[in-house]
C-alpha cells in the first residue's frame, strides 16, 4: 500500500519549477538540502535569497508525524484549534508508552491494560480529525516512516526529535514540538530559521566490523552535542553513496545528537532499492524523474567549500567501530582505545547487558548483521557473559526477521526479544536490580545515553555502539574486547576468533507481515465524540494561558539554577512519567527533579524564599505560583538538549515560570518555550551566569519595550541590597513576540479562528 500517493505526484509536479526558480533568485548553485527547502515554501515560488542563520521563513511541510507520548498533547491542543480535520496528511504511532520487562507478548499485553484510557483517546481523537493510527506493537514511529511515509524531495515535522531518521530517504524531517505540529495540521505557516550547512564529504567505504552508526559516532566525537546546532548536515561523496538506505537513516537519527536542524542523503540506487523492496515502487520512478533536482547541483560536489558553511571530510576506508559514552553521545572512542581510556577513568569493564534495536538501528540489515555474530557465538560453542535483548524496529522487520531465522538465532544464545517499541531507549526498561543503583556498563545501539536514561540508575554507565559490536560486546562480557584481534574461550577451552559480520541490505526473499498496525482514520469524524473524564488521572482538558498583560515583570524569584547539562530529560523525565503525557498538572510533579542546583549540587532541592526552606523543585514552584509571585529558571549551555518534547515547556509555564535565562539554547526547546509563552533568552555576558545568587530577586526594565533584536535589562537585588543590572538577548521575531503577548501561539491561532468564524 502506497500512502498519500497524490500528495507525493502534487509535490513532484511543482517542485522542479520551484527548485529553478529558487535558483535563479539565488543567483548560484543550490544544494540539495536548500533544493527541498526551496520547493516548500508557505508562499509557494521563491522570491527572496534567505539568509542561512538568519531569516525567519514559513514553510509548508508535507506531513506530520506524532509518537503516543507527544501526540496526547499536540493533539490536546489541535483540539482547541477549532479545525474540522487535519489540514495535510498525519499520523500517530504507539510506541512510547510499552515497557520492556519480560517479553514482546507479555509486555505488549500489560502496555495495553495500562495505558487502555490512553489508546482509546488516541484512536478516537485521530479517527475523528482525519488523522492514521499506528496501533501498539506496530513499531517505532522513525522506522514505520521510513519504511511507509517517507520520500524524496518531500519535507516532514513531526513531535520527536528524531523525525530526522527520515532524512536517509532524502527527506528534510524536522523534530518539533506539538505546538508546531498544531500549526501545520491547522493549515498554517510552520516558522524555522533558515538552517546553516554542514558538508559532510564521505569517501572510501566501510568494510570489516565498522557500520553507519561508526559514520556518526565519530560525527558526533568531532562536532560535539551542540555542534550542529542550527544547521542541516548534507552528506555527500562516494562513501555516502556506497551506504545502504537504512544506514543513512541511522546516521540522520543520530544527527538529534549533535543538536542539527536534520540531516539529509541525496537521493541514490540506495534509496530507490529501499523503496521498491517496501512496495513503493511508484514513488522510486516518479524520483527517478527529477532525479537531477533529488541531490546537490553539480557545481557544490566540484568546490564544495565554496558552498557550504563549514566542511568536514570522513574516509570510510580508515574509519574504527566507535564506543561513544558514558552519560553523553558525543564522548567518541575508536574500540582499539577503549582498554586504556576505560582504565584510565575507571569504567566499570564488565559489560552486564546488550541491546540492540530502537528507531537508530533495526532495521532488517542490522539484525541481520548482528545475527551473523550471534550465530558464530552459537556455533563456535562460546557461552555469552552478558544478558542480551533485542528490540525490533517493525512488525515488518520483526515478522520478516522471524521468517528468516534470526530471532531463533538470538534465542540460542539466550536473546530476550522485546516488542516493537521504544522500550529501554527511552528509559521504559523494568529492567531488574537497577533500584539498588550499582555501577555497572551497558552497551546499546541506541542514540542517547544520558544518566538514568536507559534503567532510571544514575551509576549505569551506558555506551553507544553498532548492533553487531554490541552484539560480540554482550558475548565477550567485556568493554575492552575488541574482535578484530582479541580471541574468546569456548565451551571446551579452545580460542576462538569472531568472523566479521554479515548481512543483508534488504530481505533476500522480500518483506513480509501479516497486520502491520495501520488504522485509517473516518472519511467523516463529524459524529464522532472525543471524551476525557474529568476525574482521569491520564489526560486532562488543556485551560489557556494567561496573556502577557503588558508590564514589565518584576519581583520574580529564582526557581532554580541549573548547573552544567540540563537536558529535557532533566526537565522533564521520561520512563515512569511518560504515563501522565497527557495530563499537564500531574505529569509538572517531575518538573526539573532531575536538574543539578547549582548551589547546593542536588537534584531536586531548592530554596524557596517565601519559607527559607529547601524542597522538591515542583513544591516549590507550586508555593510561589499560589502566592502570585512569578519565576525564573536559570541554565547553562545547550539547555533543553535532547527530545523534543514540549512538556519541557509547557510545565513551567503552567507553574508560573515566565522566563528561562541561559547561556545558550538547543534548538527545539527555545521553539517550544517560544510558543508556549515564555520568555527564552540568553545572557548577553554568558559570565553573567556566576552573577545570579539563590536569593536573588528579577525585576526586567524594560520588558514593555519588547521588540525584534532589542536587548533586555535585568536588574538584580541580592539579598543584602546591592542591585546590578545584566543585559539578556533574545532571537523573537514580531510574529514570535506575537505569541508571548497573546499567552501562547496557541492561543492566537484561537483568536484568529474565532475572528474567521464571526
Amino acid at each position: 500500500m502506497i500512502f498519500d500517493l497524490d500528495m507525493i505526484k502534487g509535490v513532484y509536479s511543482r517542485y522542479k519549477s520551484r527548485v529553478e526558480k529558487a535558483r535563479n533568485i539565488v543567483g548560484k548553485p543550490l544544494t540539495y538540502a536548500e533544493k527541498v527547502l526551496y520547493a516548500h515554501l508557505f508562499a509557494g515560488d521563491a522570491t527572496e535569497n534567505f539568509k542561512r542563520g538568519e531569516s525567519y521563513v514559513d514553510f509548508a511541510p508535507d506531513r506530520v508525524a506524532m509518537q503516543d507520548a507527544t501526540a496526547q498533547m499536540a493533539l490536546l491542543q489541535f483540539m482547541q484549534a477549532g479545525k474540522k480535520k487535519v489540514a495535510v496528511p498525519s499520523t500517530v504511532h504507539a510506541d512510547h508508552l510499552i515497557q520492556a520487562r519480560v517479553g514482546a507478548d507479555k509486555d505488549l499485553q500489560e502496555a495495553l491494560n495500562k495505558n487502555n484510557e490512553v489508546y482509546n483517546f488516541l484512536a478516537s481523537v485521530t479517527n475523528k480529525f482525519g488523522i492514521g493510527f499506528w496501533k501498539p506493537g506496530a513499531g517505532i514511529i522513525h522506522q514505520v516512516i521510513l519504511e511507509n511515509y517517507a520520500f524524496p524531495g518531500g519535507m516532514m515535522i513531526g513531535t520527536d526529535s528524531h523525525t530526522v531518521n527520515a532524512g536517509g530517504l532524502g527527506m528534510v524531517a524536522i523534530g518539533v514540538g506539538g505546538a508546531d505540529a498544531v500549526d501545520v495540521m491547522a493549515g498554517m505557516a510552520w516558522e524555522l530559521k533558515f538552517p546553516k550547512l554542514i558538508g559532510v564529504k564521505l569517501s572510501g567505504k566501510l568494510s570489516g566490523w565498522t557500520s553507519p552508526k561508526d559514520i556518526i559516532l565519530e560525527l558526533a566525537g568531532l562536532l560535539t552535542v551542540k555542534g550542529g546546532t542550527g544547521c542541516i548536515i548534507e552528506y555527500f561523496g562516494e562513501g555516502a553513496e556506497s551506504l545502504s538506505c537504512t544506514g543513512k537513516g541511522t546516521i540522520c537519527n543520530m544527527g538529534a545528537e549533535v543538536g542539527a536542524t536534520t540531516s539529509i542523503f541525496a537521493y541514490d540506487e540506495s534509496i530507490n532499492r529501499y523503496l521498491r523492496g517496501t512496495n513503493r515502487t511508484e514513488i522510486a520512478e516518479l524520483a527517478d524523474e527529477i532525479k537531477n533536482e533529488l541531490r546537490a547541483d553539480k557545481e557544490i560536489y566540484e568546490d564544495p567549500a565554496k558552498y557550504f558553511d563549514q566542511i568536514i571530510e570522513l574516509d570510510l576506508n580508515k574509519l574504527e567501530p566507535h564506543l561513544n559514552g558514558p552519560f553523553s553521545p558525543d564522548i567518541a572512542t575508536p574500540i582499539s582505545k577503549i582498554k586504556e581510556v576505560a582504565e584510565k577513568n575507571g569504567w566499570p569493564l564488565k559489560v552486564e547487558v546488550g541491546l540492540i534495536g530502537s528507531c537508530t538501528n533495526s532495521s532488517y540489515e542490522d539484525i541481520s548483521r548482528a545475527a551473523s555474530i550471534a550465530k558464530q557465538a552459537a556455533d563456535k560453542g562460546i557461552l555469552p557473559k552478558a544478558e542480551y535483548t533485542i528490540t525490533p524496529g517493525s512488525e515488518l522487520v520483526r515478522y520478516t526477521v522471524e521468517r528468516d531465522g534470526y530471532l531463533d538465532v538470538f534465542n540460542k544464545i539466550g536473546g530476550k526479544v522485546f516488542a516493537n517499541a521504544c522500550g529501554p531507549c527511552i528509559g521504559q526498561w523494568a529492567r531488574e536490580g537497577s533500584e539498588k543503583q550499582e555501577k555497572n556498563t551497558i552497551v546499546h545501539s541506541f542514540n542517547r545515553n544520558f544518566a538514568k536514561r536507559a534503567d532510571g540508575n544514575p551509576n549505569t554507565y551506558a555506551f553507544v555502539s553498532s548492533p553487531e559490536l554490541v552484539t560480540a560486546l554482550a558475548i565477550a562480557g567485556d568493554l575492552t574486547f575488541d574482535p578484530r584481534k582479541d580471541k574468546l574461550k569456548n565451551e571446551k577451552g579452545e580460542e576462538v576468533m569472531l568472523d566479521e559480520p554479515q548481512g543483508f541490505e534488504l530481505p533476500p526473499k522480500g518483506f513480509d507481515v501479516e497486520d502491520p498496525g495501520y488504522v485509517a482514520p473516518a472519511k467523516d469524524g463529524s459524529n464522532i465524540n472525543v471524551v476525557v473524564s474529568p476525574t482521569s488521572e491520564r489526560l486532562q482538558l488543556l485551560e489557556s494561558f494567561p496573556a502577557w498583560d503588558g508590564k514589565n515583570i518584576t519581583g520574580a524569584r529564582l526557581l532554580i539554577k541549573a548547573y552544567g547539562k540540563c537536558t529535557t530529560d532533566h526537565i522533564s523525565m521520561a520512563g515512569p512519567w511518560l504515563r501522565f503525557r497527557g495530563h499537564l498538572d500531574n505529569i509538572s510533579n517531575n518538573t526539573l527533579i532531575g536538574a543539578l542546583n547549582a548551589f547546593n549540587m542536588e537534584t531536586n532541592k531548592v530554596k524557596n524564599e517565601i519559607n527559607g526552606e529547601y524542597m522538591p523543585v515542583p513544591d516549590s514552584a507550586r508555593k510561589y505560583k499560589a502566592a502570585g509571585i512569578p519565576t525564573i529558571i536559570v541554565g547553562d549551555n545547550n539547555y533543553g538538549e535532547g527530545s523534543s518534547r514540549e512538556h519541557a515547556a509547557m510545565q513551567p509555564r503552567h507553574l508560573g515560570v515566565r522566563a528561562v535565562l541561559v547561556k545558550s539554547f538547543a534548538r527545539i526547546h527555545e521553539t517550544n518555550l517560544k510558543k508556549q509563552g515564555m520568555l527564552a533568552i540568553t545572557f548577553s555576558n554568558p559570565d553573567d551566569y556566576d552573577k545570579i545568587l539563590e536569593e536573588d530577586t528579577f525585576n526586567f526594565l524594560d520588558l514593555d519595550q519588547f521588540a525584534p533584536s532589542k536587548t533586555l535589562t535585568i536588574e538584580l537585588i541580592h539579598a543584602n541590597g546591592n542591585k546590578e543590572n545584566i543585559f539578556v538577548n533574545h532571537t523573537y521575531n514580531q510574529a514570535q513576540i506575537d505569541w508571548f503577548k497573546a499567552g501562547s501561539a496557541l492561543n492566537l491561532i484561537k483568536q484568529k479562528e474565532t475572528f474567521q468564524k464571526n
